[in-house]
């Protein structure tokens, strides 16, 4: 008969499989089972599942942050230009966005036009003019519009005026491979305006929300461009990030896809132990016997 120490001494030769190459052939042989491939695609319905909540909700927490960031900009109060920023000086950590007024005259002779700009999924440019301000006289470029072509197109006038704009910080340089025509420039780079227009001017740009008296020549982001007219660019969103409530919840639905991966992994791992210690029958002798003498 197979003594206990016999069984023990399989046991262990069973378990060494852990070590020495078996693993991966018994555990796949256990994860065929068709319990544990049928759990397997149910705990990977659910994952998915919870991985789609987490997805909604970090979309949810962008959005959130979003209209947040928008409704802080509109409480901000609109101040005078000189009051956020003077001529040659940094451009403000908290100014990009700041709604600002300033009186002053635009340079029309000075008119540039930013190519590669989309709005609404147009492609087009961007109208930008200097606008001498008449507290400092020094020039800071304002995006009037946006035009679809550079055809017709009506002359801003160079009479006083207040504007109203949203403020933002001086965009990259264009590369140097790109070729642009007459009067085009491909980025709002202050310190190249600086180049070509001479004299002082601000560390920044502004987008034109309202002009009074208005020049008339401008329509609503989204108008019909015709004869001329130019519509409103709109200021770019804040950069706002997520909510972290919502956040939070999108982590909390990627641990339970993890947790319940984890948990049928689990219970496989403990199913194959099993199979691995269990013994294996005794039998009554070690040698069956040939007959009882008489």
């Amino acid at each position: 008969m197979r003594t206990i120490f016999e069984v023990t001494a399989r046991t262990v030769a069973d378990a060494n499989a852990f070590t020495v190459g078996r693993y991966p052939e018994t555990v796949l042989r256990t994860i065929a089972k068709p319990k544990w491939l049928g759990l397997l695609a149910a705990v990977l319905v659910v994952g998915y599942g919870f991985i789609l909540l987490g997805l909604w909700q970090m979309n949810v927490a962008r959005e959130d942050a979003e209209q947040q960031a928008i409704r802080e900009a509109a409480e901000r109060p609109v101040v005078q230009l000189d009051q956020v920023m003077a001529p040659h000086a940094a451009f403000p950590v908290d100014g990009s966005n700041r709604r600002v007024t300033v009186t002053g005259h635009y340079e029309p002779i000075r008119q540039v036009f930013v190519a590669e700009r989309r709005l609404q999924g147009k492609v087009g440019w961007w109208v930008v003019v200097p606008f001498v301000v008449d507290s400092t006289g020094a020039r800071i470029p304002v995006v009037r519009g946006y035009v679809a072509t550079l055809g017709a197109r009506l002359p801003v006038s160079g009479e006083t005026l207040t504007l109203k704009g949203s403020l933002a910080p001086s965009e990259s340089p264009t590369p140097s491979k790109k070729v642009f025509g007459p009067n085009e420039i491909g980025s709002i780079d202050v310190p190249a305006l600086l180049n070509e227009w001479g004299g002082e001017i601000y560390n920044g740009f502004l987008f034109a929300l309202d002009e009074s008296p208005s020049p008339g020549d401008i329509g609503p982001a989204g108008s019909a461009t015709s004869a001329g007219m130019m519509e409103r660019v709109p200021p770019p969103d804040l950069p706002s990030g997520v909510t972290l409530r919502n956040a939070a919840y999108a982590l909390q639905w990627w641990i339970f896809a993890l947790f319940a991966l984890w948990m049928w992994w689990k219970m496989v791992r403990d199913d194959h132990r099993r199979s691995l210690i269990a013994p294996e029958p005794l039998a009554s002798s070690e040698h069956p016997e040939q007959g009882v003498p008489a």
